[in-house]
């Protein structure tokens, strides 16, 4: 039986000539990579580990995250981590660089049938140029900073077919929300999906990267395209060598092979909450927006640009819109610069920030504030990822038009005279924006600690398997841990705010939520382990259920029925009991994110 793209990928980095789905194993990593965002934990993870650098050459720093360097949080980190890499002659692409997965293709640190690892969830977008990329946790990057390998557990894959021509008005961006409307945020859950079909072969690299880009919100661990000419060109020059095209094999076994029609896609936007959440265009009613942003991983390509220098030039933004442009890299603004767009996207009104992740960071132009709605080529639009506003999610054609029209609105629909804002509309949007926000879920908590000093608590002692019927999340608590020795009477004795926390390997087994969702019925404010079980911890965080893992509890003193204050952001553990602290593992960005999105839906 042939192999998959990703199979022949991961079988090429490993000593194994033939892997199949759920194998676990070792991979060699050709590029090792972390950002502002996550590096200072890499950083300490090896200081603290007294570890080594595998392959500085294969390592490198991406500051894309806060590329103004204008938050002094960040600014510490980075500093950091500078220091780090002079002491072991690592690379930092610094922040006049722009986004680190880009910058992995147009440096030749990745290419066609490699493999790369990075603290950033978008790592997946190499999949482009038919490479492996994945983002990890920082503790996972230290493995791979040291010693140049990680596990990996080798996914199923799916073949998605585009059957049809492609209509002229429809963008990449337009392809991938469309695929969004069908497929969601979790019916490839899981999957490496490869992309086929006679008009794909045409795709440029420009809108392969955008489609990469969204897999994350599809729920993959990678879309997968097979290089064309185009992309072995642009990687050989970028590497200066000579590339062999990585293909899936003809008799290569898939879950599923699903043919789509692409010549039945229509212009969609996503609706301000969830990716997913797509309509056409034509459905909006011509929603009113007050910013237009055209950037991000997704869609901060030079073709995007110039697509919308295309409609921009000489015109003007609506009156009281704001639009934000951020190029991807440096490289692609100063190519925009030699070919006129930036003085094109001035003269029209727009704002241009130098390169990097813009809104989808805090730390850049992109944000929003509360009643205000925004039209965006990004790729996420979860509540508060972005601001407090509301963000639909487009194509730059439809951003730009957008931004002319003052409302949402296509390219071949922009009205002689933009939209307005009426006095009514503009008090009603002031009330929205002077009232009280929600507060974000707490990222501190104080509880008492369940301290069950005991590793590989698998599942059926958690929720016994008896119990799966149970559907109402609100009866799953009364019947966790009644099959654990000691714990049977846990559920009629915790209180809500109680916190969990025990050794290694917690939540092994079976695949079932229900193990999670108990704790999270009970009013269990966090659960804390040495490690846990891989579905397990995934089961988590995708429930926004908190868990955490620790290093070491050395110097903490815990007994059971302390109290101790956990804080997410930080991975600070403090026993308020005995006055003491250590340093746990923080949240991830991607954890955060979903905890405070309640969830991945």
């Amino acid at each position: 039986m042939g192999h998959t793209l990703i199979e022949k990928i991961i079988a090429n980095h490993s000593k194994h000539d033939n892997v199949k789905p759920s194998d676990i194993i070792d991979i060699t990593i050709d590029a090792r990579a972390a950002r502002d965002f996550g590096g200072p934990n890499v950083v300490k993870n090896i200081e603290e580990f007294g570890l080594g650098i595998d392959d500085p050459a294969k390592t490198v720093f991406t500051f894309d995250t806060n590329p103004t360097g204008s938050d002094q949080k960040y600014a510490v980190n980075q500093q950091i981590v500078r220091i780090f890499a002079r002491k072991h002659g690592i690379k930092v692409y610094d922040i006049n660089n722009g986004i680190g997965t880009h910058t992995m293709i147009s440096d030749g640190l990745a290419w066609p049938g490699s493999t790369a690892v990075t603290t950033d969830s978008h790592a997946n977008i190499l999949g482009a140029i038919g490479a492996f990329g994945q983002g990890m946790g920082d503790k996972d990057i230290a493995a791979a900073f040291a010693n140049g390998s990680v596990w990996f557990k080798v996914p199923e894959s799916v073949k998605l077919n585009l059957v049809g021509k492609r209509p002229a008005n429809i963008s990449a961006k337009d392809i991938v929300i469309n695929l969004l409307s069908i497929f969601g945020a979790n019916k490839l859950l899981g999957y490496s999906v490869e992309i086929t079909g006679d008009d794909v072969e045409n795709f440029t690299l420009d809108e392969r990267i955008t489609i990469s880009s969204m897999g994350t919100e599809m729920g993959t661990i990678i879309i997968l395209f097979t290089p064309n000419n185009e992309v072995m060109e642009y990687c050989e020059k970028a590497t200066g060598r000579k590339l062999e095209k990585i293909e899936a094999d003809a008799d290569a076994n898939y879950a599923q092979v699903i043919d789509v029609d692409i010549s039945k896609f229509t212009p969609k936007v996503s609706l301000p909450g969830a990716p997913h959440d797509t309509d056409d265009i034509i459905n909006t009613g011509k929603a009113k927006i007050d910013s237009a942003f055209i950037g991000s991983c997704t869609n901060g390509r030079i073709e995007d640009l110039r697509i919308a220098a295309e409609l921009l030039k000489n015109k003007k933004v609506a009156p009281g819109v704001v639009l934000k442009i951020v190029p991807s890299t440096d490289a692609i603004w100063n190519q925009a610069y030699d070919e006129g767009l930036i003085k094109i996207f001035k003269d029209a009104g727009a704002m241009v920030s130098n390169a990097g992740c813009a809104g989808c960071a805090a730390g850049q132009v992109g944000q929003n504030g509360p009643g205000e709605v925004t039209i965006s080529t990004g790729n996420r639009n979860f509540p508060g990822k972005q601001g407090k506003g509301d963000v639909y999610l487009a194509s730059p054609a439809v951003v730009a038009a957008s931004a002319l029209a003052g409302y949402v609105t296509t390219p071949d629909a922009i009205p002689d005279t933009p939209a307005t804002f009426s006095m009514g509309e503009i008090e009603e949007k002031l009330e929205k924006a002077t009232k009280k926000q929600v507060e974000e879920k707490p990222t501190t908590v104080e509880g008492r600690v369940w301290y069950i000093k005991e590793d590989n608590i698998d599942t059926d002692m958690i929720f016994h398997n008896r119990y799966l019927a149970i559907t109402d999340i609100n009866e799953m608590g009364q019947y966790i841990f009644d099959n654990l020795k000691g714990y049977e009477d846990f559920a009629k004795k915790v209180q809500p705010g109680d916190i969990v926390l025990t050794q290694k390997n917690f939540g092994s087994g079976s695949s079932r939520q229900q193990a999670v969702d108990g704790f999270a019925a009970l009013g269990v404010s966090v659960v804390i382990a040495e490690s846990f079980g891989a579905i397990y911890e995934r089961n988590a965080i995708n429930a926004a259920m908190p868990i955490m893992t620790y290093n070491s509890l050395d110097g903490l003193n815990l007994e059971d029925g302390d109290k101790i204050k956990v804080n997410f952001k930080t991975g600070e553990l403090e026993n308020i009991t005995k006055a003491t602290k250590i340093n746990a593992n923080p949240f991830s960005e991607v954890q955060l994110e979903i905890y405070q999105n309640n969830g991945l839906f």
